[in-house]
Order: C-alpha cells, then sequence, then structure tokens
C-alpha cells in the first residue's frame, strides 16, 4: 500500500494511492464506512495502529472503488499539495558512511560501526516542495538520495534475525547537507539540520510491497542529469542491522525513521574543481525502485 498526505483547507490529510486515483480517506470514510470513527485517518494513526490499521484501510478501499459515486473522494495526484509522508516522527536517525563506494569517494574508511547523527522535525518537506538554499550561512549545499526505514513498533534490544519485522515501511529522503557547516566541527548535526533539509515521500510504501529493502535500485537526478546510480545492496549496515542495533542503545518507536546513508556519486566525492553545489533553480528528484520519485526545486531564502 502507498500512503501520502496533502494539504487541504489548511489540514494535512491522509491518502491511498491507488489505479483509480488518490482515495481521500477521511471522505471515503464518511460515505462507505459503517463505524467511520473506527478508521485511521493519519498516517500518524496508520503507522501506530500497524497490521490492523492497514487491513482497516485496504478493506476501505475496496469497498470505495465498488461505490458508484467514487469522484467525491477520488482526487488527481497531480493537483494535490503534498506534505512530508511521515508527519511527526519521534527520532529522525541517520547512518553516514553506509554505502562502500561514497566511503571510497570521499577517502573515508569504511565504519566498523554504524555512525549515527540526528535531525530534527524542522527539516521535513514534501514532494514538489521548493527548498530554500540558506545562503546566508553556507554556499555548498549538497544532495543525498537516500532510503528511509519507517519504524512501526515498539523496539528495544531487538535481534537482527527478527528486526525487520519492527518495520512499518519505507520512503525516499533528500538527506541535504551543507558541507562547509557539516565539517566545520567533528559533529555533523549543523550542516544536516537547516530548515527543509529532509524532504521526505512522496509515498510511504508499506513493507510488505517493497519486500527485500537491500535489494533496490536507487538514484538521483539533477536537473535530469543522472548524478547517483547505485543499489541498496553496496550497505556496509544492512537495514535489518541498522534496526538491531540502534535498538540496543535507544528505544525506537512507532513513526520514528531511520535515513540508512547515501550512495557515491555526491558532490563531495568530485574532485575540487569539479564541485558545483546546488543552486537556486535546481531540480532535484530522488528516485528508488518502488517508492517512487521524490522531486524539489532549489530557490533563494526570502530574507
Amino acid at each position: 500500500m502507498k500512503l501520502l498526505t496533502f494539504e487541504q483547507n489548511g489540514k494535512s490529510n491522509l491518502g491511498i494511492v491507488t489505479p483509480q486515483g488518490v482515495l481521500h480517506v477521511s471522505k471515503a470514510n464518511e460515505t462507505v464506512s459503517a463505524q467511520p470513527s473506527a478508521l485511521p485517518t493519519t498516517v500518524m494513526e496508520v503507522i501506530e495502529g500497524g497490521e490492523k490499521a492497514v487491513a482497516q484501510l485496504k478493506a476501505l478501499v475496496e469497498h470505495s472503488l465498488a461505490y458508484a459515486d467514487r469522484a467525491a473522494f477520488l482526487l488527481r495526484e497531480e493537483d494535490l499539495i503534498l506534505g512530508p509522508c511521515v508527519t511527526a516522527p519521534n527520532k529522525i536517525i541517520c547512518v553516514g558512511l553506509n554505502y562502500k563506494r561514497h566511503a571510497e569517494e570521499t577517502n573515508m574508511p569504511l565504519p566498523q560501526y554504524p555512525i549515527l547523527f540526528n535531525k530534527f522535525n524542522n527539516t521535513l518537506a514534501g514532494h514538489r516542495e521548493d527548498v530554500a538554499l540558506p545562503s546566508k550561512v553556507t554556499s555548498k549545499v549538497d544532495y543525498e538520495a537516500e532510503l528511509v526505514i519507517v519504524v512501526g513498533k515498539e523496539a528495544k534490544y531487538v535481534d537482527r534475525e527478527q528486526a525487520l519485522d519492527y518495520v512499518f515501511g519505507y520512503c525516499c529522503v533528500n538527506d541535504l547537507s551543507a558541507r562547509d557547516l557539516q565539517m566545520r566541527t567533528q559533529q555533523w548535526l549543523l550542516g544536516k539540520s537547516c530548515d527543509g533539509f529532509s524532504p521526505l515521500g512522496p509515498y510511504l510504501v508499506t513493507a510488505e510491497e517493497v519486500g527485500d529493502p537491500n535489494d533496490l535500485a536507487i538514484r538521483c537526478f539533477v536537473n535530469g542529469e543522472v548524478r547517483q546510480n547505485s543499489h541498496t545492496s553496496d550497505m556496509i549496515f544492512r537495514c535489518d542491522e541498522i534496526v538491531s542495533y540502534i535498538s540496543q542503545h535507544m528505544t525506537l518507536v512507532p513513526g520514528d525513521i531511520i535515513l540508512t546513508g547515501t550512495p557515491e556519486g555526491v558532490i563531495l566525492g568530485y574532485p575540487e574543481d569539479r564541485q558545483v553545489w546546488l543552486k537556486e533553480g535546481d531540480v532535484v528528484t530522488i528516485e528508488i525502485e518502488k517508492l517512487g520519485a521524490l522531486t524539489n526545486r532549489m530557490v533563494s531564502e526570502i530574507n
């Protein structure tokens, strides 16, 4: 199942992608459900509700698509203003240097343990949302195509063999990075946490639809040019290992998101004389197999 969030009348709404269009969950629920109050109507409620919530939504889709007057709750995706596909994560945890060839291109040794840092909710943005380049403080903004793990169950001291059972689903993110700020100190947080630096989406895809998260093609385009073209099988620490490792040190809760690292092809990995950083007007697309394509345009920051 592919879930998305969209803005309408100042409110964030839950949508489900179907072959006939995006199902407006709240409107469909009110029209076709016998007990409309019993169904989840936000993405966070779905994540927290887990398998039961997904089953309820699947039934809603089936009933809705069989309903005679579907026009009231089936929307055209291209007409929607999308928000981040996970709207309120409790934690945003990131894994650095997690692709072999990316570590090689940046002349960094392969890590012995996952390198963890964090971002905050101010970095979240949606598909097709403009991202303002904070030019007052940085001149070196880079793209990073990444697979995101969305936690679906409370996880603490989870074994690697069971780790993926705690995953709700997956999505795309652009882990935008201000490299000059990132490298200013030994802590990377500053260069990773500017406003809008984690566009997320367009869809949150449930785990059973994705299958093996370590078997997905991942690409990044800048103005239509392929910059990153890799595969999640190049990860140093695989998704099950990442979830298990983090859970040994902190409790993961439903809605937490884990950014699993970026492959080779980032601007930082180019020779200095070829490093052309993101600028106003650049359009960046992150595409991951089975998860769709996330696109954002870089714009000037408004003072």
